[in-house]
């Protein structure tokens, strides 16, 4: 590595870590040479600040509309969303250039004045920033170029060609993340902080878990998709190669149970509240890894894009908000279907005293994730109210107004809070807000300052349901399987379950993890995107909205009574459509032009 190597530390625009650590608290617009910044441990924690900003891949809270692609939330701001299909570069990765930096940075820190063991300690947390950065790449492209602790440099005369490298298989790749984490865990285990916003331990462990099950599911079921492979393995996993993988996830999930800090958070005895305190508190002891921001200057707008319009803090609300869908998926604690009550057997509907009784018995989960019909936030109760229906000569019919506008005789028409089919700004179009990763704190929703809020990546009960995955398909008994996700159910409040199947590990998984970036990947790594995302008018492809009515009907018994209709999102034109290609992102033209021993993906 050159010694001329210079660190530009701007830091003022660099990752949030936790205020606790006071991580991110450096100011600093220095030109650095490396031997200045390898002596000092600040200047180290600097560079490394600067590396945990720069991964906002995937659905992330810098990026509100990410959140609308999927079956989880649609946009419900201004005109009607077209997508119809997913794009070839959607959430790719292909950043060798923050690759680079952690192995000048590797380099550096080893050849360093400081103690060996703080060395293993810099050098462990700098190689999980480079096992996740691969990961990120390996799950949008299938194998990448693997270049080790390699430093490509250019000089004149160089042939160009040996600095070219081929493609690893996505088995080699996968290995590669493995082993990588196994020997991180193993250089952090006496010298882990207890930052969530750094990388320690059982961070290593946790990435170790979830590229271990990845690829064992890719290659378990890359059957359903035959013709998503390339014939040199770059795509497409070896069906023989599933168990070891799933026995890698197995073995890592239970160390994370048995040995690490963490726990399932269960603080709250009100189970809704406990829910959303387990992701959102930056006390919580759930948490093993996550974005985190700081105020001032670390913030992001994720709560101004997506919060309630009677509760916000500026003019914008609503750019993003929950479909009906996902609200469904969340079963009742004693009924395992989680379809709203609307109507009864003879297709009439139901009448309701209050908005908030048809969500009665929901899982508890919803609470933490959703603001539904007479929900509260802020200490504001938040009441979507989409019309009035009333009874004209014996007929019912409906009277809409704008956000917020009253009749003299049937009073409020439309709620401030929507939901309506206009297309005017920032008005909920769906009949529900996310609540999710937003911040209890109506400034955090202003254009000033901003959310702090921060992104967990990596919580506990993702490796209990790692374990119940990886056991079931390893063929574990069902005791055993079950109890792992009963630990979870049961924190919800929620009956157990006796058996489990793959169904129910997809089901467990689309709610207990809904707004946390796993549902595009797991429906991926299981082959049944394009089953779900069939681009035709289905239950599962289709976004649907909840408009909920208020009866005015004096004199009879259903007055001052709620109805509520389903209906598909009117902001979503068309059903989600993912096909084959999406499986793997296609290799760019520009990286093929650099590296001309790139192999193209399948359907390019």
């Amino acid at each position: 590595m050159k010694s001329a190597i210079k660190y530009i530390l701007i830091l003022g625009m660099l990752v949030g870590i936790s205020a606790c650590s006071k991580f991110l608290d450096r100011e600093s617009e220095s030109i650095l040479g490396e031997e200045q910044v390898y002596s000092d441990e600040k200047m180290i924690l600097s560079v490394l600040a600067n590396y945990y900003g720069r991964m906002d891949w995937s659905q992330n809270l810098t990026d509100p509309g990410s959140f609308a692609l999927l079956d989880e939330a649609g946009f419900s701001s201004g005109g009607p969303n077209n997508m119809q299909t997913y794009t070839d570069s959607l959430w790719y990765v292909y950043d060798y250039r923050l690759v680079r930096n952690v192995n000048e940075f590797i380099h550096g820190v080893k050849g360093s004045t400081l103690a060996d063991e703080t060395k293993l300690k810099y050098e462990g947390e700098a190689r999980f920033i480079r096992a996740w950065t691969y990961f990120n790449m390996v799950r949008s492209l299938g194998g990448v170029p693997l270049v080790g602790d390699e430093i490509y440099d250019y000089e004149q005369g160089t042939d160009p060609e040996s600095l070219q490298v081929a493609r690893a298989t996505e088995e080699e790749t996968y290995n590669y993340i493995i082993e990588e984490c196994s020997a991180i865990a193993e250089i952090m285990s006496e010298a882990t902080n207890t930052n969530s916003a750094r990388a320690n331990k059982w961070t290593a462990l946790a990435l170790k878990a979830r590229a271990a099950l990845y690829a064992g599911s890719i290659a378990k079921y890359n059957y359903r998709t035959p013709e998503v492979k390339t014939s040199g393995g770059e795509v497409g996993i070896p069906a023989d190669k599933a168990n070891g993988f799933f026995q890698i996830a197995y073995e890592t999930a239970q160390e994370i149970i048995q040995q690490s800090p963490y726990a399932l958070y269960d603080k709250n005895e009100d189970k809704g509240r406990n829910f959303y305190e387990a992701i959102s508190s930056k006390s919580s002891n759930e948490v093993i890894w996550a974005r985190d921001f700081i105020y001032p200057g670390q913030t992001h707008m994720f709560a101004n894009n997506v919060i309630a319009s009677s509760v916000r803090g500026d003019i914008d609300a609503n750019i993003v908000t929950p479909i009906l869908n996902l609200v469904e998926d969340f079963e009742y604690i004693d009924d395992r279907n989680g379809a709203l009550k609307l109507e009864d057997p003879s297709g009439e509907y139901i009448y309701y005293d209050n908005p908030q009784d048809v969500f009665a018995n929901k899982d508890p989960r919803l609470y933490g994730t959703v603001i539904y019909s007479g929900a509260d936030f802020l200490g504001t109760t938040i009441t979507y109210q989409a019309g009035v229906r009333y009874l004209d000569n014996g007929q019912w019919r409906v009277k809409t107004g704008i956000p917020g506008a009253e009749d003299p005789t049937m009073g409020l028409l439309t709620s401030e809070d929507g939901p309506t089919t206009s297309n005017d700004q920032f008005v909920n179009k769906t009949g529900f807000n996310i609540r999710k990763f937003v911040e209890e704190n109506r400034d955090a929703s202003t254009r000033g300052r901003g959310s702090d809020m921060w992104f967990v990546r990596f919580r506990y009960a993702e490796f209990l349901m790692i374990a119940a995955e990886a056991g079931l398909e390893l063929g574990k008994s069902q005791t055993e399987v079950a109890g792992y996700i009963n630990q979870i159910r049961e924190r919800a409040g929620i009956s157990p379950l006796t058996s489990v199947t793959l169904d129910d590990i997809i089901q467990e998984r689309r709610v207990e993890f809904a707004f946390e970036d796993h549902r595009y990947w797991d429906l991926k790594r299981w082959r049944i995107a394009h089953q779900v995302w069939g681009g035709q008018d289905t239950p599962t492809a289709t976004h649907y909205a909840l408009f909920p009515y208020r009866i005015y009907a004096p004199g009879t018994a259903n007055h001052d009574k709620w109805v509520f209709e389903k209906r598909k999102a009117s902001h979503t034109l068309y059903p989600r459509y993912f096909r084959f290609q999406n499986y793997y992102n296609f290799i760019d033209q520009d990286w093929i032009n650099q590296n001309p021993k790139l192999v193209r993906n399948p359907y390019q």
